[in-house]
């Protein structure tokens, strides 16, 4: 494998991953003196907030995702290059990866994370989390699937397994998920099938802890859980998942048969932490210093969802999309001063700017931090939001148009069975 070849005399910038915080971080030095190579396995940034979309046929990857090099292709001190990492030499300052190795002066990784099965990792292949757009298709795929099969089946209980879609964990995705599902059933499917009546589908969230939106207020959970059972979604709280297999899941109170399970419990960050041999909290997020450098690597820096970094209130800074962009920005700042030999910012800062699940096609919840918003309201504030983050005009517009075009006709347009085989 051979090391990359170059003759700039600049400083080299390597950042591994093109999600939020790496993509911002690259952005936010197109002015800065020094050559940025972004590597990533995929050629893509996706928009990870409105994957459940993808995965209930509500958009299509498309709507969700654009390819890096389109986005940085203005960009002059920017490449955008292939490559799944499985190194980083921290001390010759090389990335290694399958594709080549790679030299760096500084070092941003934005690796993201993965969902976690808490040590059941063999779940994985029944249960499907969503984080990547091959999740979200292959959910889509399974989704469908259940009521093409249970079209055909003449067997009342595997009917009933075929329209039971059990959703484990009820943070915001898998609220967003159960709302979801449970609007495709009751109002997209029932006039295009003969032989069931796809409004008999149960829609489950099952929840280990006491309530839904664990890090919501409690009056905002109450509605969340009061919205979904009005919508049709049984919700099991105080309820744990001791086994998932391709037939349903295990309860500590019992079974439940459902042909379809969705993982939407946890997260565990990539392996960042074991490349570079860091200490990592419990879910192998890096534990970084308050300017996000590994201690006792002040050009290697840690960002988005494989860090763990605390509020000025001794509290972790949240795996959110704005976490990770203001992440990178500040890193991107902090990057520019070393090299413009300025003093750099000072110790990174969140500003948390709210929390947001939506629950229907017209109903969310928002945490502010000086208020709280509920229902219609919520829901609009929600699509404002999450189109003013959309890269690009032609996504914006598109977007916008596909949800007003369903709100008004309960029409899916994505509802697409590919053949794209369930390897997760």
């Amino acid at each position: 494998m051979a090391v990359e070849a170059t003759t700039s005399a600049r400083r080299k910038v390597v950042i591994v991953g093109g999600g939020f915080a790496g993509l911002t971080a690259a952005t936010k030095l197109a002015k800065a003196d020094v050559d940025v190579t972004v590597l990533d396995r995929h050629n893509y940034h996706c928009f990870q907030p409105l994957l459940y979309q993808v995965a209930t046929a509500e958009l299509s990857p498309a709507d969700i995702a654009w390819p890096i090099r389109h986005v940085l292709r203005r960009q002059k001190n920017a490449r955008v290059l292939l490559g799944d990492v499985t190194a980083i030499d921290v001390e010759g300052r090389k990335v290694v990866a399958d594709t080549g190795t790679f030299e760096f002066d500084e070092l941003i990784l934005a690796t993201g994370a993965r969902h976690s099965y808490f040590g059941n990792d063999d779940w994985e292949k029944s249960a499907p989390g969503l984080k990547r757009i091959e999740d979200a298709t292959i959910i889509r795929r399974r989704l469908l699937m259940a009521f093409e099969r249970a079209e055909l089946s003449e067997n009342p209980a595997e009917r009933e397994s075929l329209l039971t879609f059990a959703i484990v964990g009820a943070g915001p995705t898998g609220v967003e998920l159960a709302g979801a599902i449970i609007e495709v059933a009751r109002q997209v499917m029932p006039s295009e099938f003969r032989h069931i009546d796809p409004r008999t589908a149960r829609v489950i969230l099952i929840e280990a802890g006491p309530r839904v939106l664990p890090a919501f207020p409690e009056a905002l959970t109450d509605y969340t859980r009061r919205s979904l059972e009005k919508m049709g979604v049984e919700v099991m709280t105080d309820t744990r998942v001791t086994h998932v297999d391709d037939k349903g899941v295990d309860l500590a109170n019992g079974r439940l048969d459902a042909a379809t399970v969705i993982w939407a419990a946890g997260v565990i960050a990539s392996p960042a932490g074991r490349w570079l041999g860091a200490e990592t909290d419990r879910a192998g997020r890096v534990i970084v210093q308050p300017n996000l450098t590994v201690p006792g690597h002040e050009n290697i820096f840690v960002v988005g969802d494989t860090a763990t970094a605390k509020r000025p209130d001794g509290q972790d800074v949240p795996g959110v999309a704005p976490a990770a962009k203001q992440m990178g920005a500040y890193v991107a700042d902090v990057i520019a001063s070393r090299v413009r030999g300025a003093v750099p910012p000072p110790a990174f800062h969140y500003r948390h700017q709210g929390d947001v699940a939506t629950i229907g096609r017209r109903s969310a919840v928002i945490k502010m931090p000086y208020m709280n918003l509920t229902g219609f309201t919520a829901w609009l504030v929600w699509c404002v939001a999450h189109i003013y983050f959309l890269i690009g005009a032609r996504n914006r517009i598109a977007v916008a148009f596909k949800w007003v075009w369903d709100f008004m006709t309960f029409q899916r347009g994505a509802r697409l069975i590919t053949d794209q085989r369930d390897q997760i």
